[in-house]
């Protein structure tokens, strides 16, 4: 083999693979424009955050990847396929290799805490009940519960607590590429911190790629390889924190470098070195994302 060759074979081999493509993305309800023109692009194994202003489209934006919404135009492309392009079964094959936990839980009220993570599974019709119900055990242990817990209902649980049962029911089918929505919004700063260690422990344990939607910038900074966001209808970062900071747009001098995030950016740190602030971060092209994203 050439020294050509195998300078391309190294730079193929080290290019990350895309598990979600997004392309030209464009959403509107009615005259109200949601996105207009987005590009990105989630590399397996990583953990990318969404990030944006109220109103900014971060929901609607996972509602469109998972299927939950049809984009207005473009194109996005989850492990390789069109979500709404393929058959309800083919759909439903897809949706069975990512895990979706909502902003509250979502737990069904009137089902047991056994029964809420064991649904996915029984919906599959694919197992004997007693290896779905152990199934849904060992997924319960498996985010910090107990057997004591199997038989609880949600009205009996702790923020926290809701949190993990709806962690473990994403975590049913053993997906590959798990969504969060504001996954430590409402818990207090320990339980946070403890929810924060959990889903970093499960990433590295279950070679999990994560898509997090977060306004707290702790579980931002604790968790993030990547941030994208969204301002103006548009992705203006994508990157990494350190390099996100440095892009000059209002939406991320306001939410990055106030007071409040310069506690939180204080964990990037070198030993001598200061966070980024707006007076001394150097201006950054609006377009400074990485190659093929917005």
């Amino acid at each position: 083999m050439s020294s050509a060759q195998s300078a391309a074979q190294s730079v193929a081999q080290a290019k990350p693979t895309a598990v979600i493509e997004v392309r030209n993305l464009v959403k509107r309800f009615g005259k109200a424009v949601v996105h207009d023109g987005i590009d990105l692009d989630v590399y397996r194994g990583e953990v990318l955050s969404i990030v944006g202003g109220s109103g900014s489209g971060k929901t609607v934006l996972l509602r469109q990847i998972v299927g939950l919404e049809r984009p207005t135009s473009g194109t996005i492309r989850v492990f390789g396929e069109e979500p709404r392009r393929l058959s309800a079964a083919q759909l439903q094959a897809l949706r069975n290799r990512w895990g979706l936990q909502f902003q509250r839980g979502a737990l069904f009220s009137a089902l047991s805490v056994i029964d809420n993570i064991a649904l996915p599974l029984r919906e599959l019709r694919a197992l004997p009940d007693n290896l779905i119900c152990r199934a849904a055990l060992l997924k319960l242990q498996l985010v910090g519960l107990s057997a004591r817990d199997a038989d609880k209902m949600p009205s009996d649980l702790s923020g926290g607590m809701i949190k993990r049962v709806a962690l473990a029911r994403a975590l049913a089918l053993e997906p590959e590429l798990l969504f969060l929505d504001e996954p430590t919004a409402g818990l207090d700063p320990m339980a946070s911190d403890d929810y924060v260690a959990l889903i970093r422990e499960l990433r590295r344990e279950l070679g999990l790629t994560v898509v997090m939607i977060t306004h707290d910038l702790d579980t931002l900074v604790a968790l993030s390889d990547r941030i994208a966001v969204l301002a103006d209808h548009k992705l203006v970062a994508a990157a990494p924190i350190a390099e996100v900071v440095k892009v000059d747009h209002p939406f991320i001098r306001e939410y990055f470098l106030g007071e409040r995030a310069q506690r939180a950016l204080q964990a990037l740190q070198q030993p001598g070195q200061s966070a980024p602030s707006a007076q001394s971060a150097p201006p950054a092209r609006r377009d400074a994302a990485p190659s093929g994203e917005a």
